[in-house]
């Protein structure tokens, strides 16, 4: 075998498996958070994979890995199941064991630092006015077509447990998992055994609760 072609072929060989390392690292930065809704509810994903909010500020219902999967986009899943946070074409709000375009929520700071996320896929057609995630004033989770920006029941506030490092998550179609009909419950997942988050793996704490995937900070 001549040398040149047997160097190209290690060549070749090498940045392969280089390439596959890369995609087993973890390779995004994001943080395990609190989000605490300003109806006065931390949003938390229950055993059956139903969202609601709670006022218990120490359960680890409430834990969710915030993943970027994008400029200023978001997937929101829960520690405790692993299941993804998404929202279907009716606006509905169900958890799904894939990520998908349904998962993807834009992340944005709003008038006193707190957040506000909407859905990446829908919005109102006419006006175009995006739909929102949201807790009423019983924390329960509400339609993200009947959220508005402006009202406290779409802010929240991250409270940054510590930083961790992600895999990028691996985007399915959204033919691929149901989402449940108005009124339906979520699909549960077994919890038996919790899931690694999502390959994360956590690397520090912040110094300071301040420090969120959108630098927001709690207002004073």
């Amino acid at each position: 075998m001549e040398i040149e072609p047997f160097v190209k072929i290690m060549e070749r060989r090498l940045r392969r498996a280089i390439n596959q390392d890369l995609k087993k690292d973890p390779q995004l930065k994001g943080i395990v958070t609190r989000l605490f809704c300003r109806q006065g509810y931390y949003l938390q994903m229950n055993p059956d994979g139903s969202l609601d909010g709670t006022k218990d500020d120490s359960s680890n219902s409430s834990l969710f890995n915030l993943i970027p999967v994008g400029l200023r986009v978001v997937a929101i899943q829960s520690v405790k199941t692993g299941l993804y946070i998404a929202m279907n074409g009716e606006g509905h709000l169900y958890t799904s064991e894939l990520f998908t375009a349904e998962c993807k929520f834009k992340e944005s700071v709003f008038e006193n630092y707190y957040v506000i996320y909407s859905s990446m896929l829908y919005r109102q057609q006419e006006s175009g006015r995006a739909w929102f995630l949201g807790l009423n004033k019983e924390g329960q989770a509400m339609k993200g077509n009947r959220v508005k920006k402006t009202k406290p029941a779409a802010h929240f506030l991250p409270k940054p447990l510590e930083v961790a490092m992600y895999r990028e998550p691996s985007l399915h179609d959204v033919g691929e998992t149901k989402a449940p009909k108005a009124g339906a419950l979520p699909p549960s997942k077994s919890t038996t055994d919790p899931p690694v988050m999502n390959g994360g793996k956590p690397v520090s704490k912040p110094t300071t609760t301040t420090s969120t995937t959108t630098s927001a900070k709690p207002p004073t």
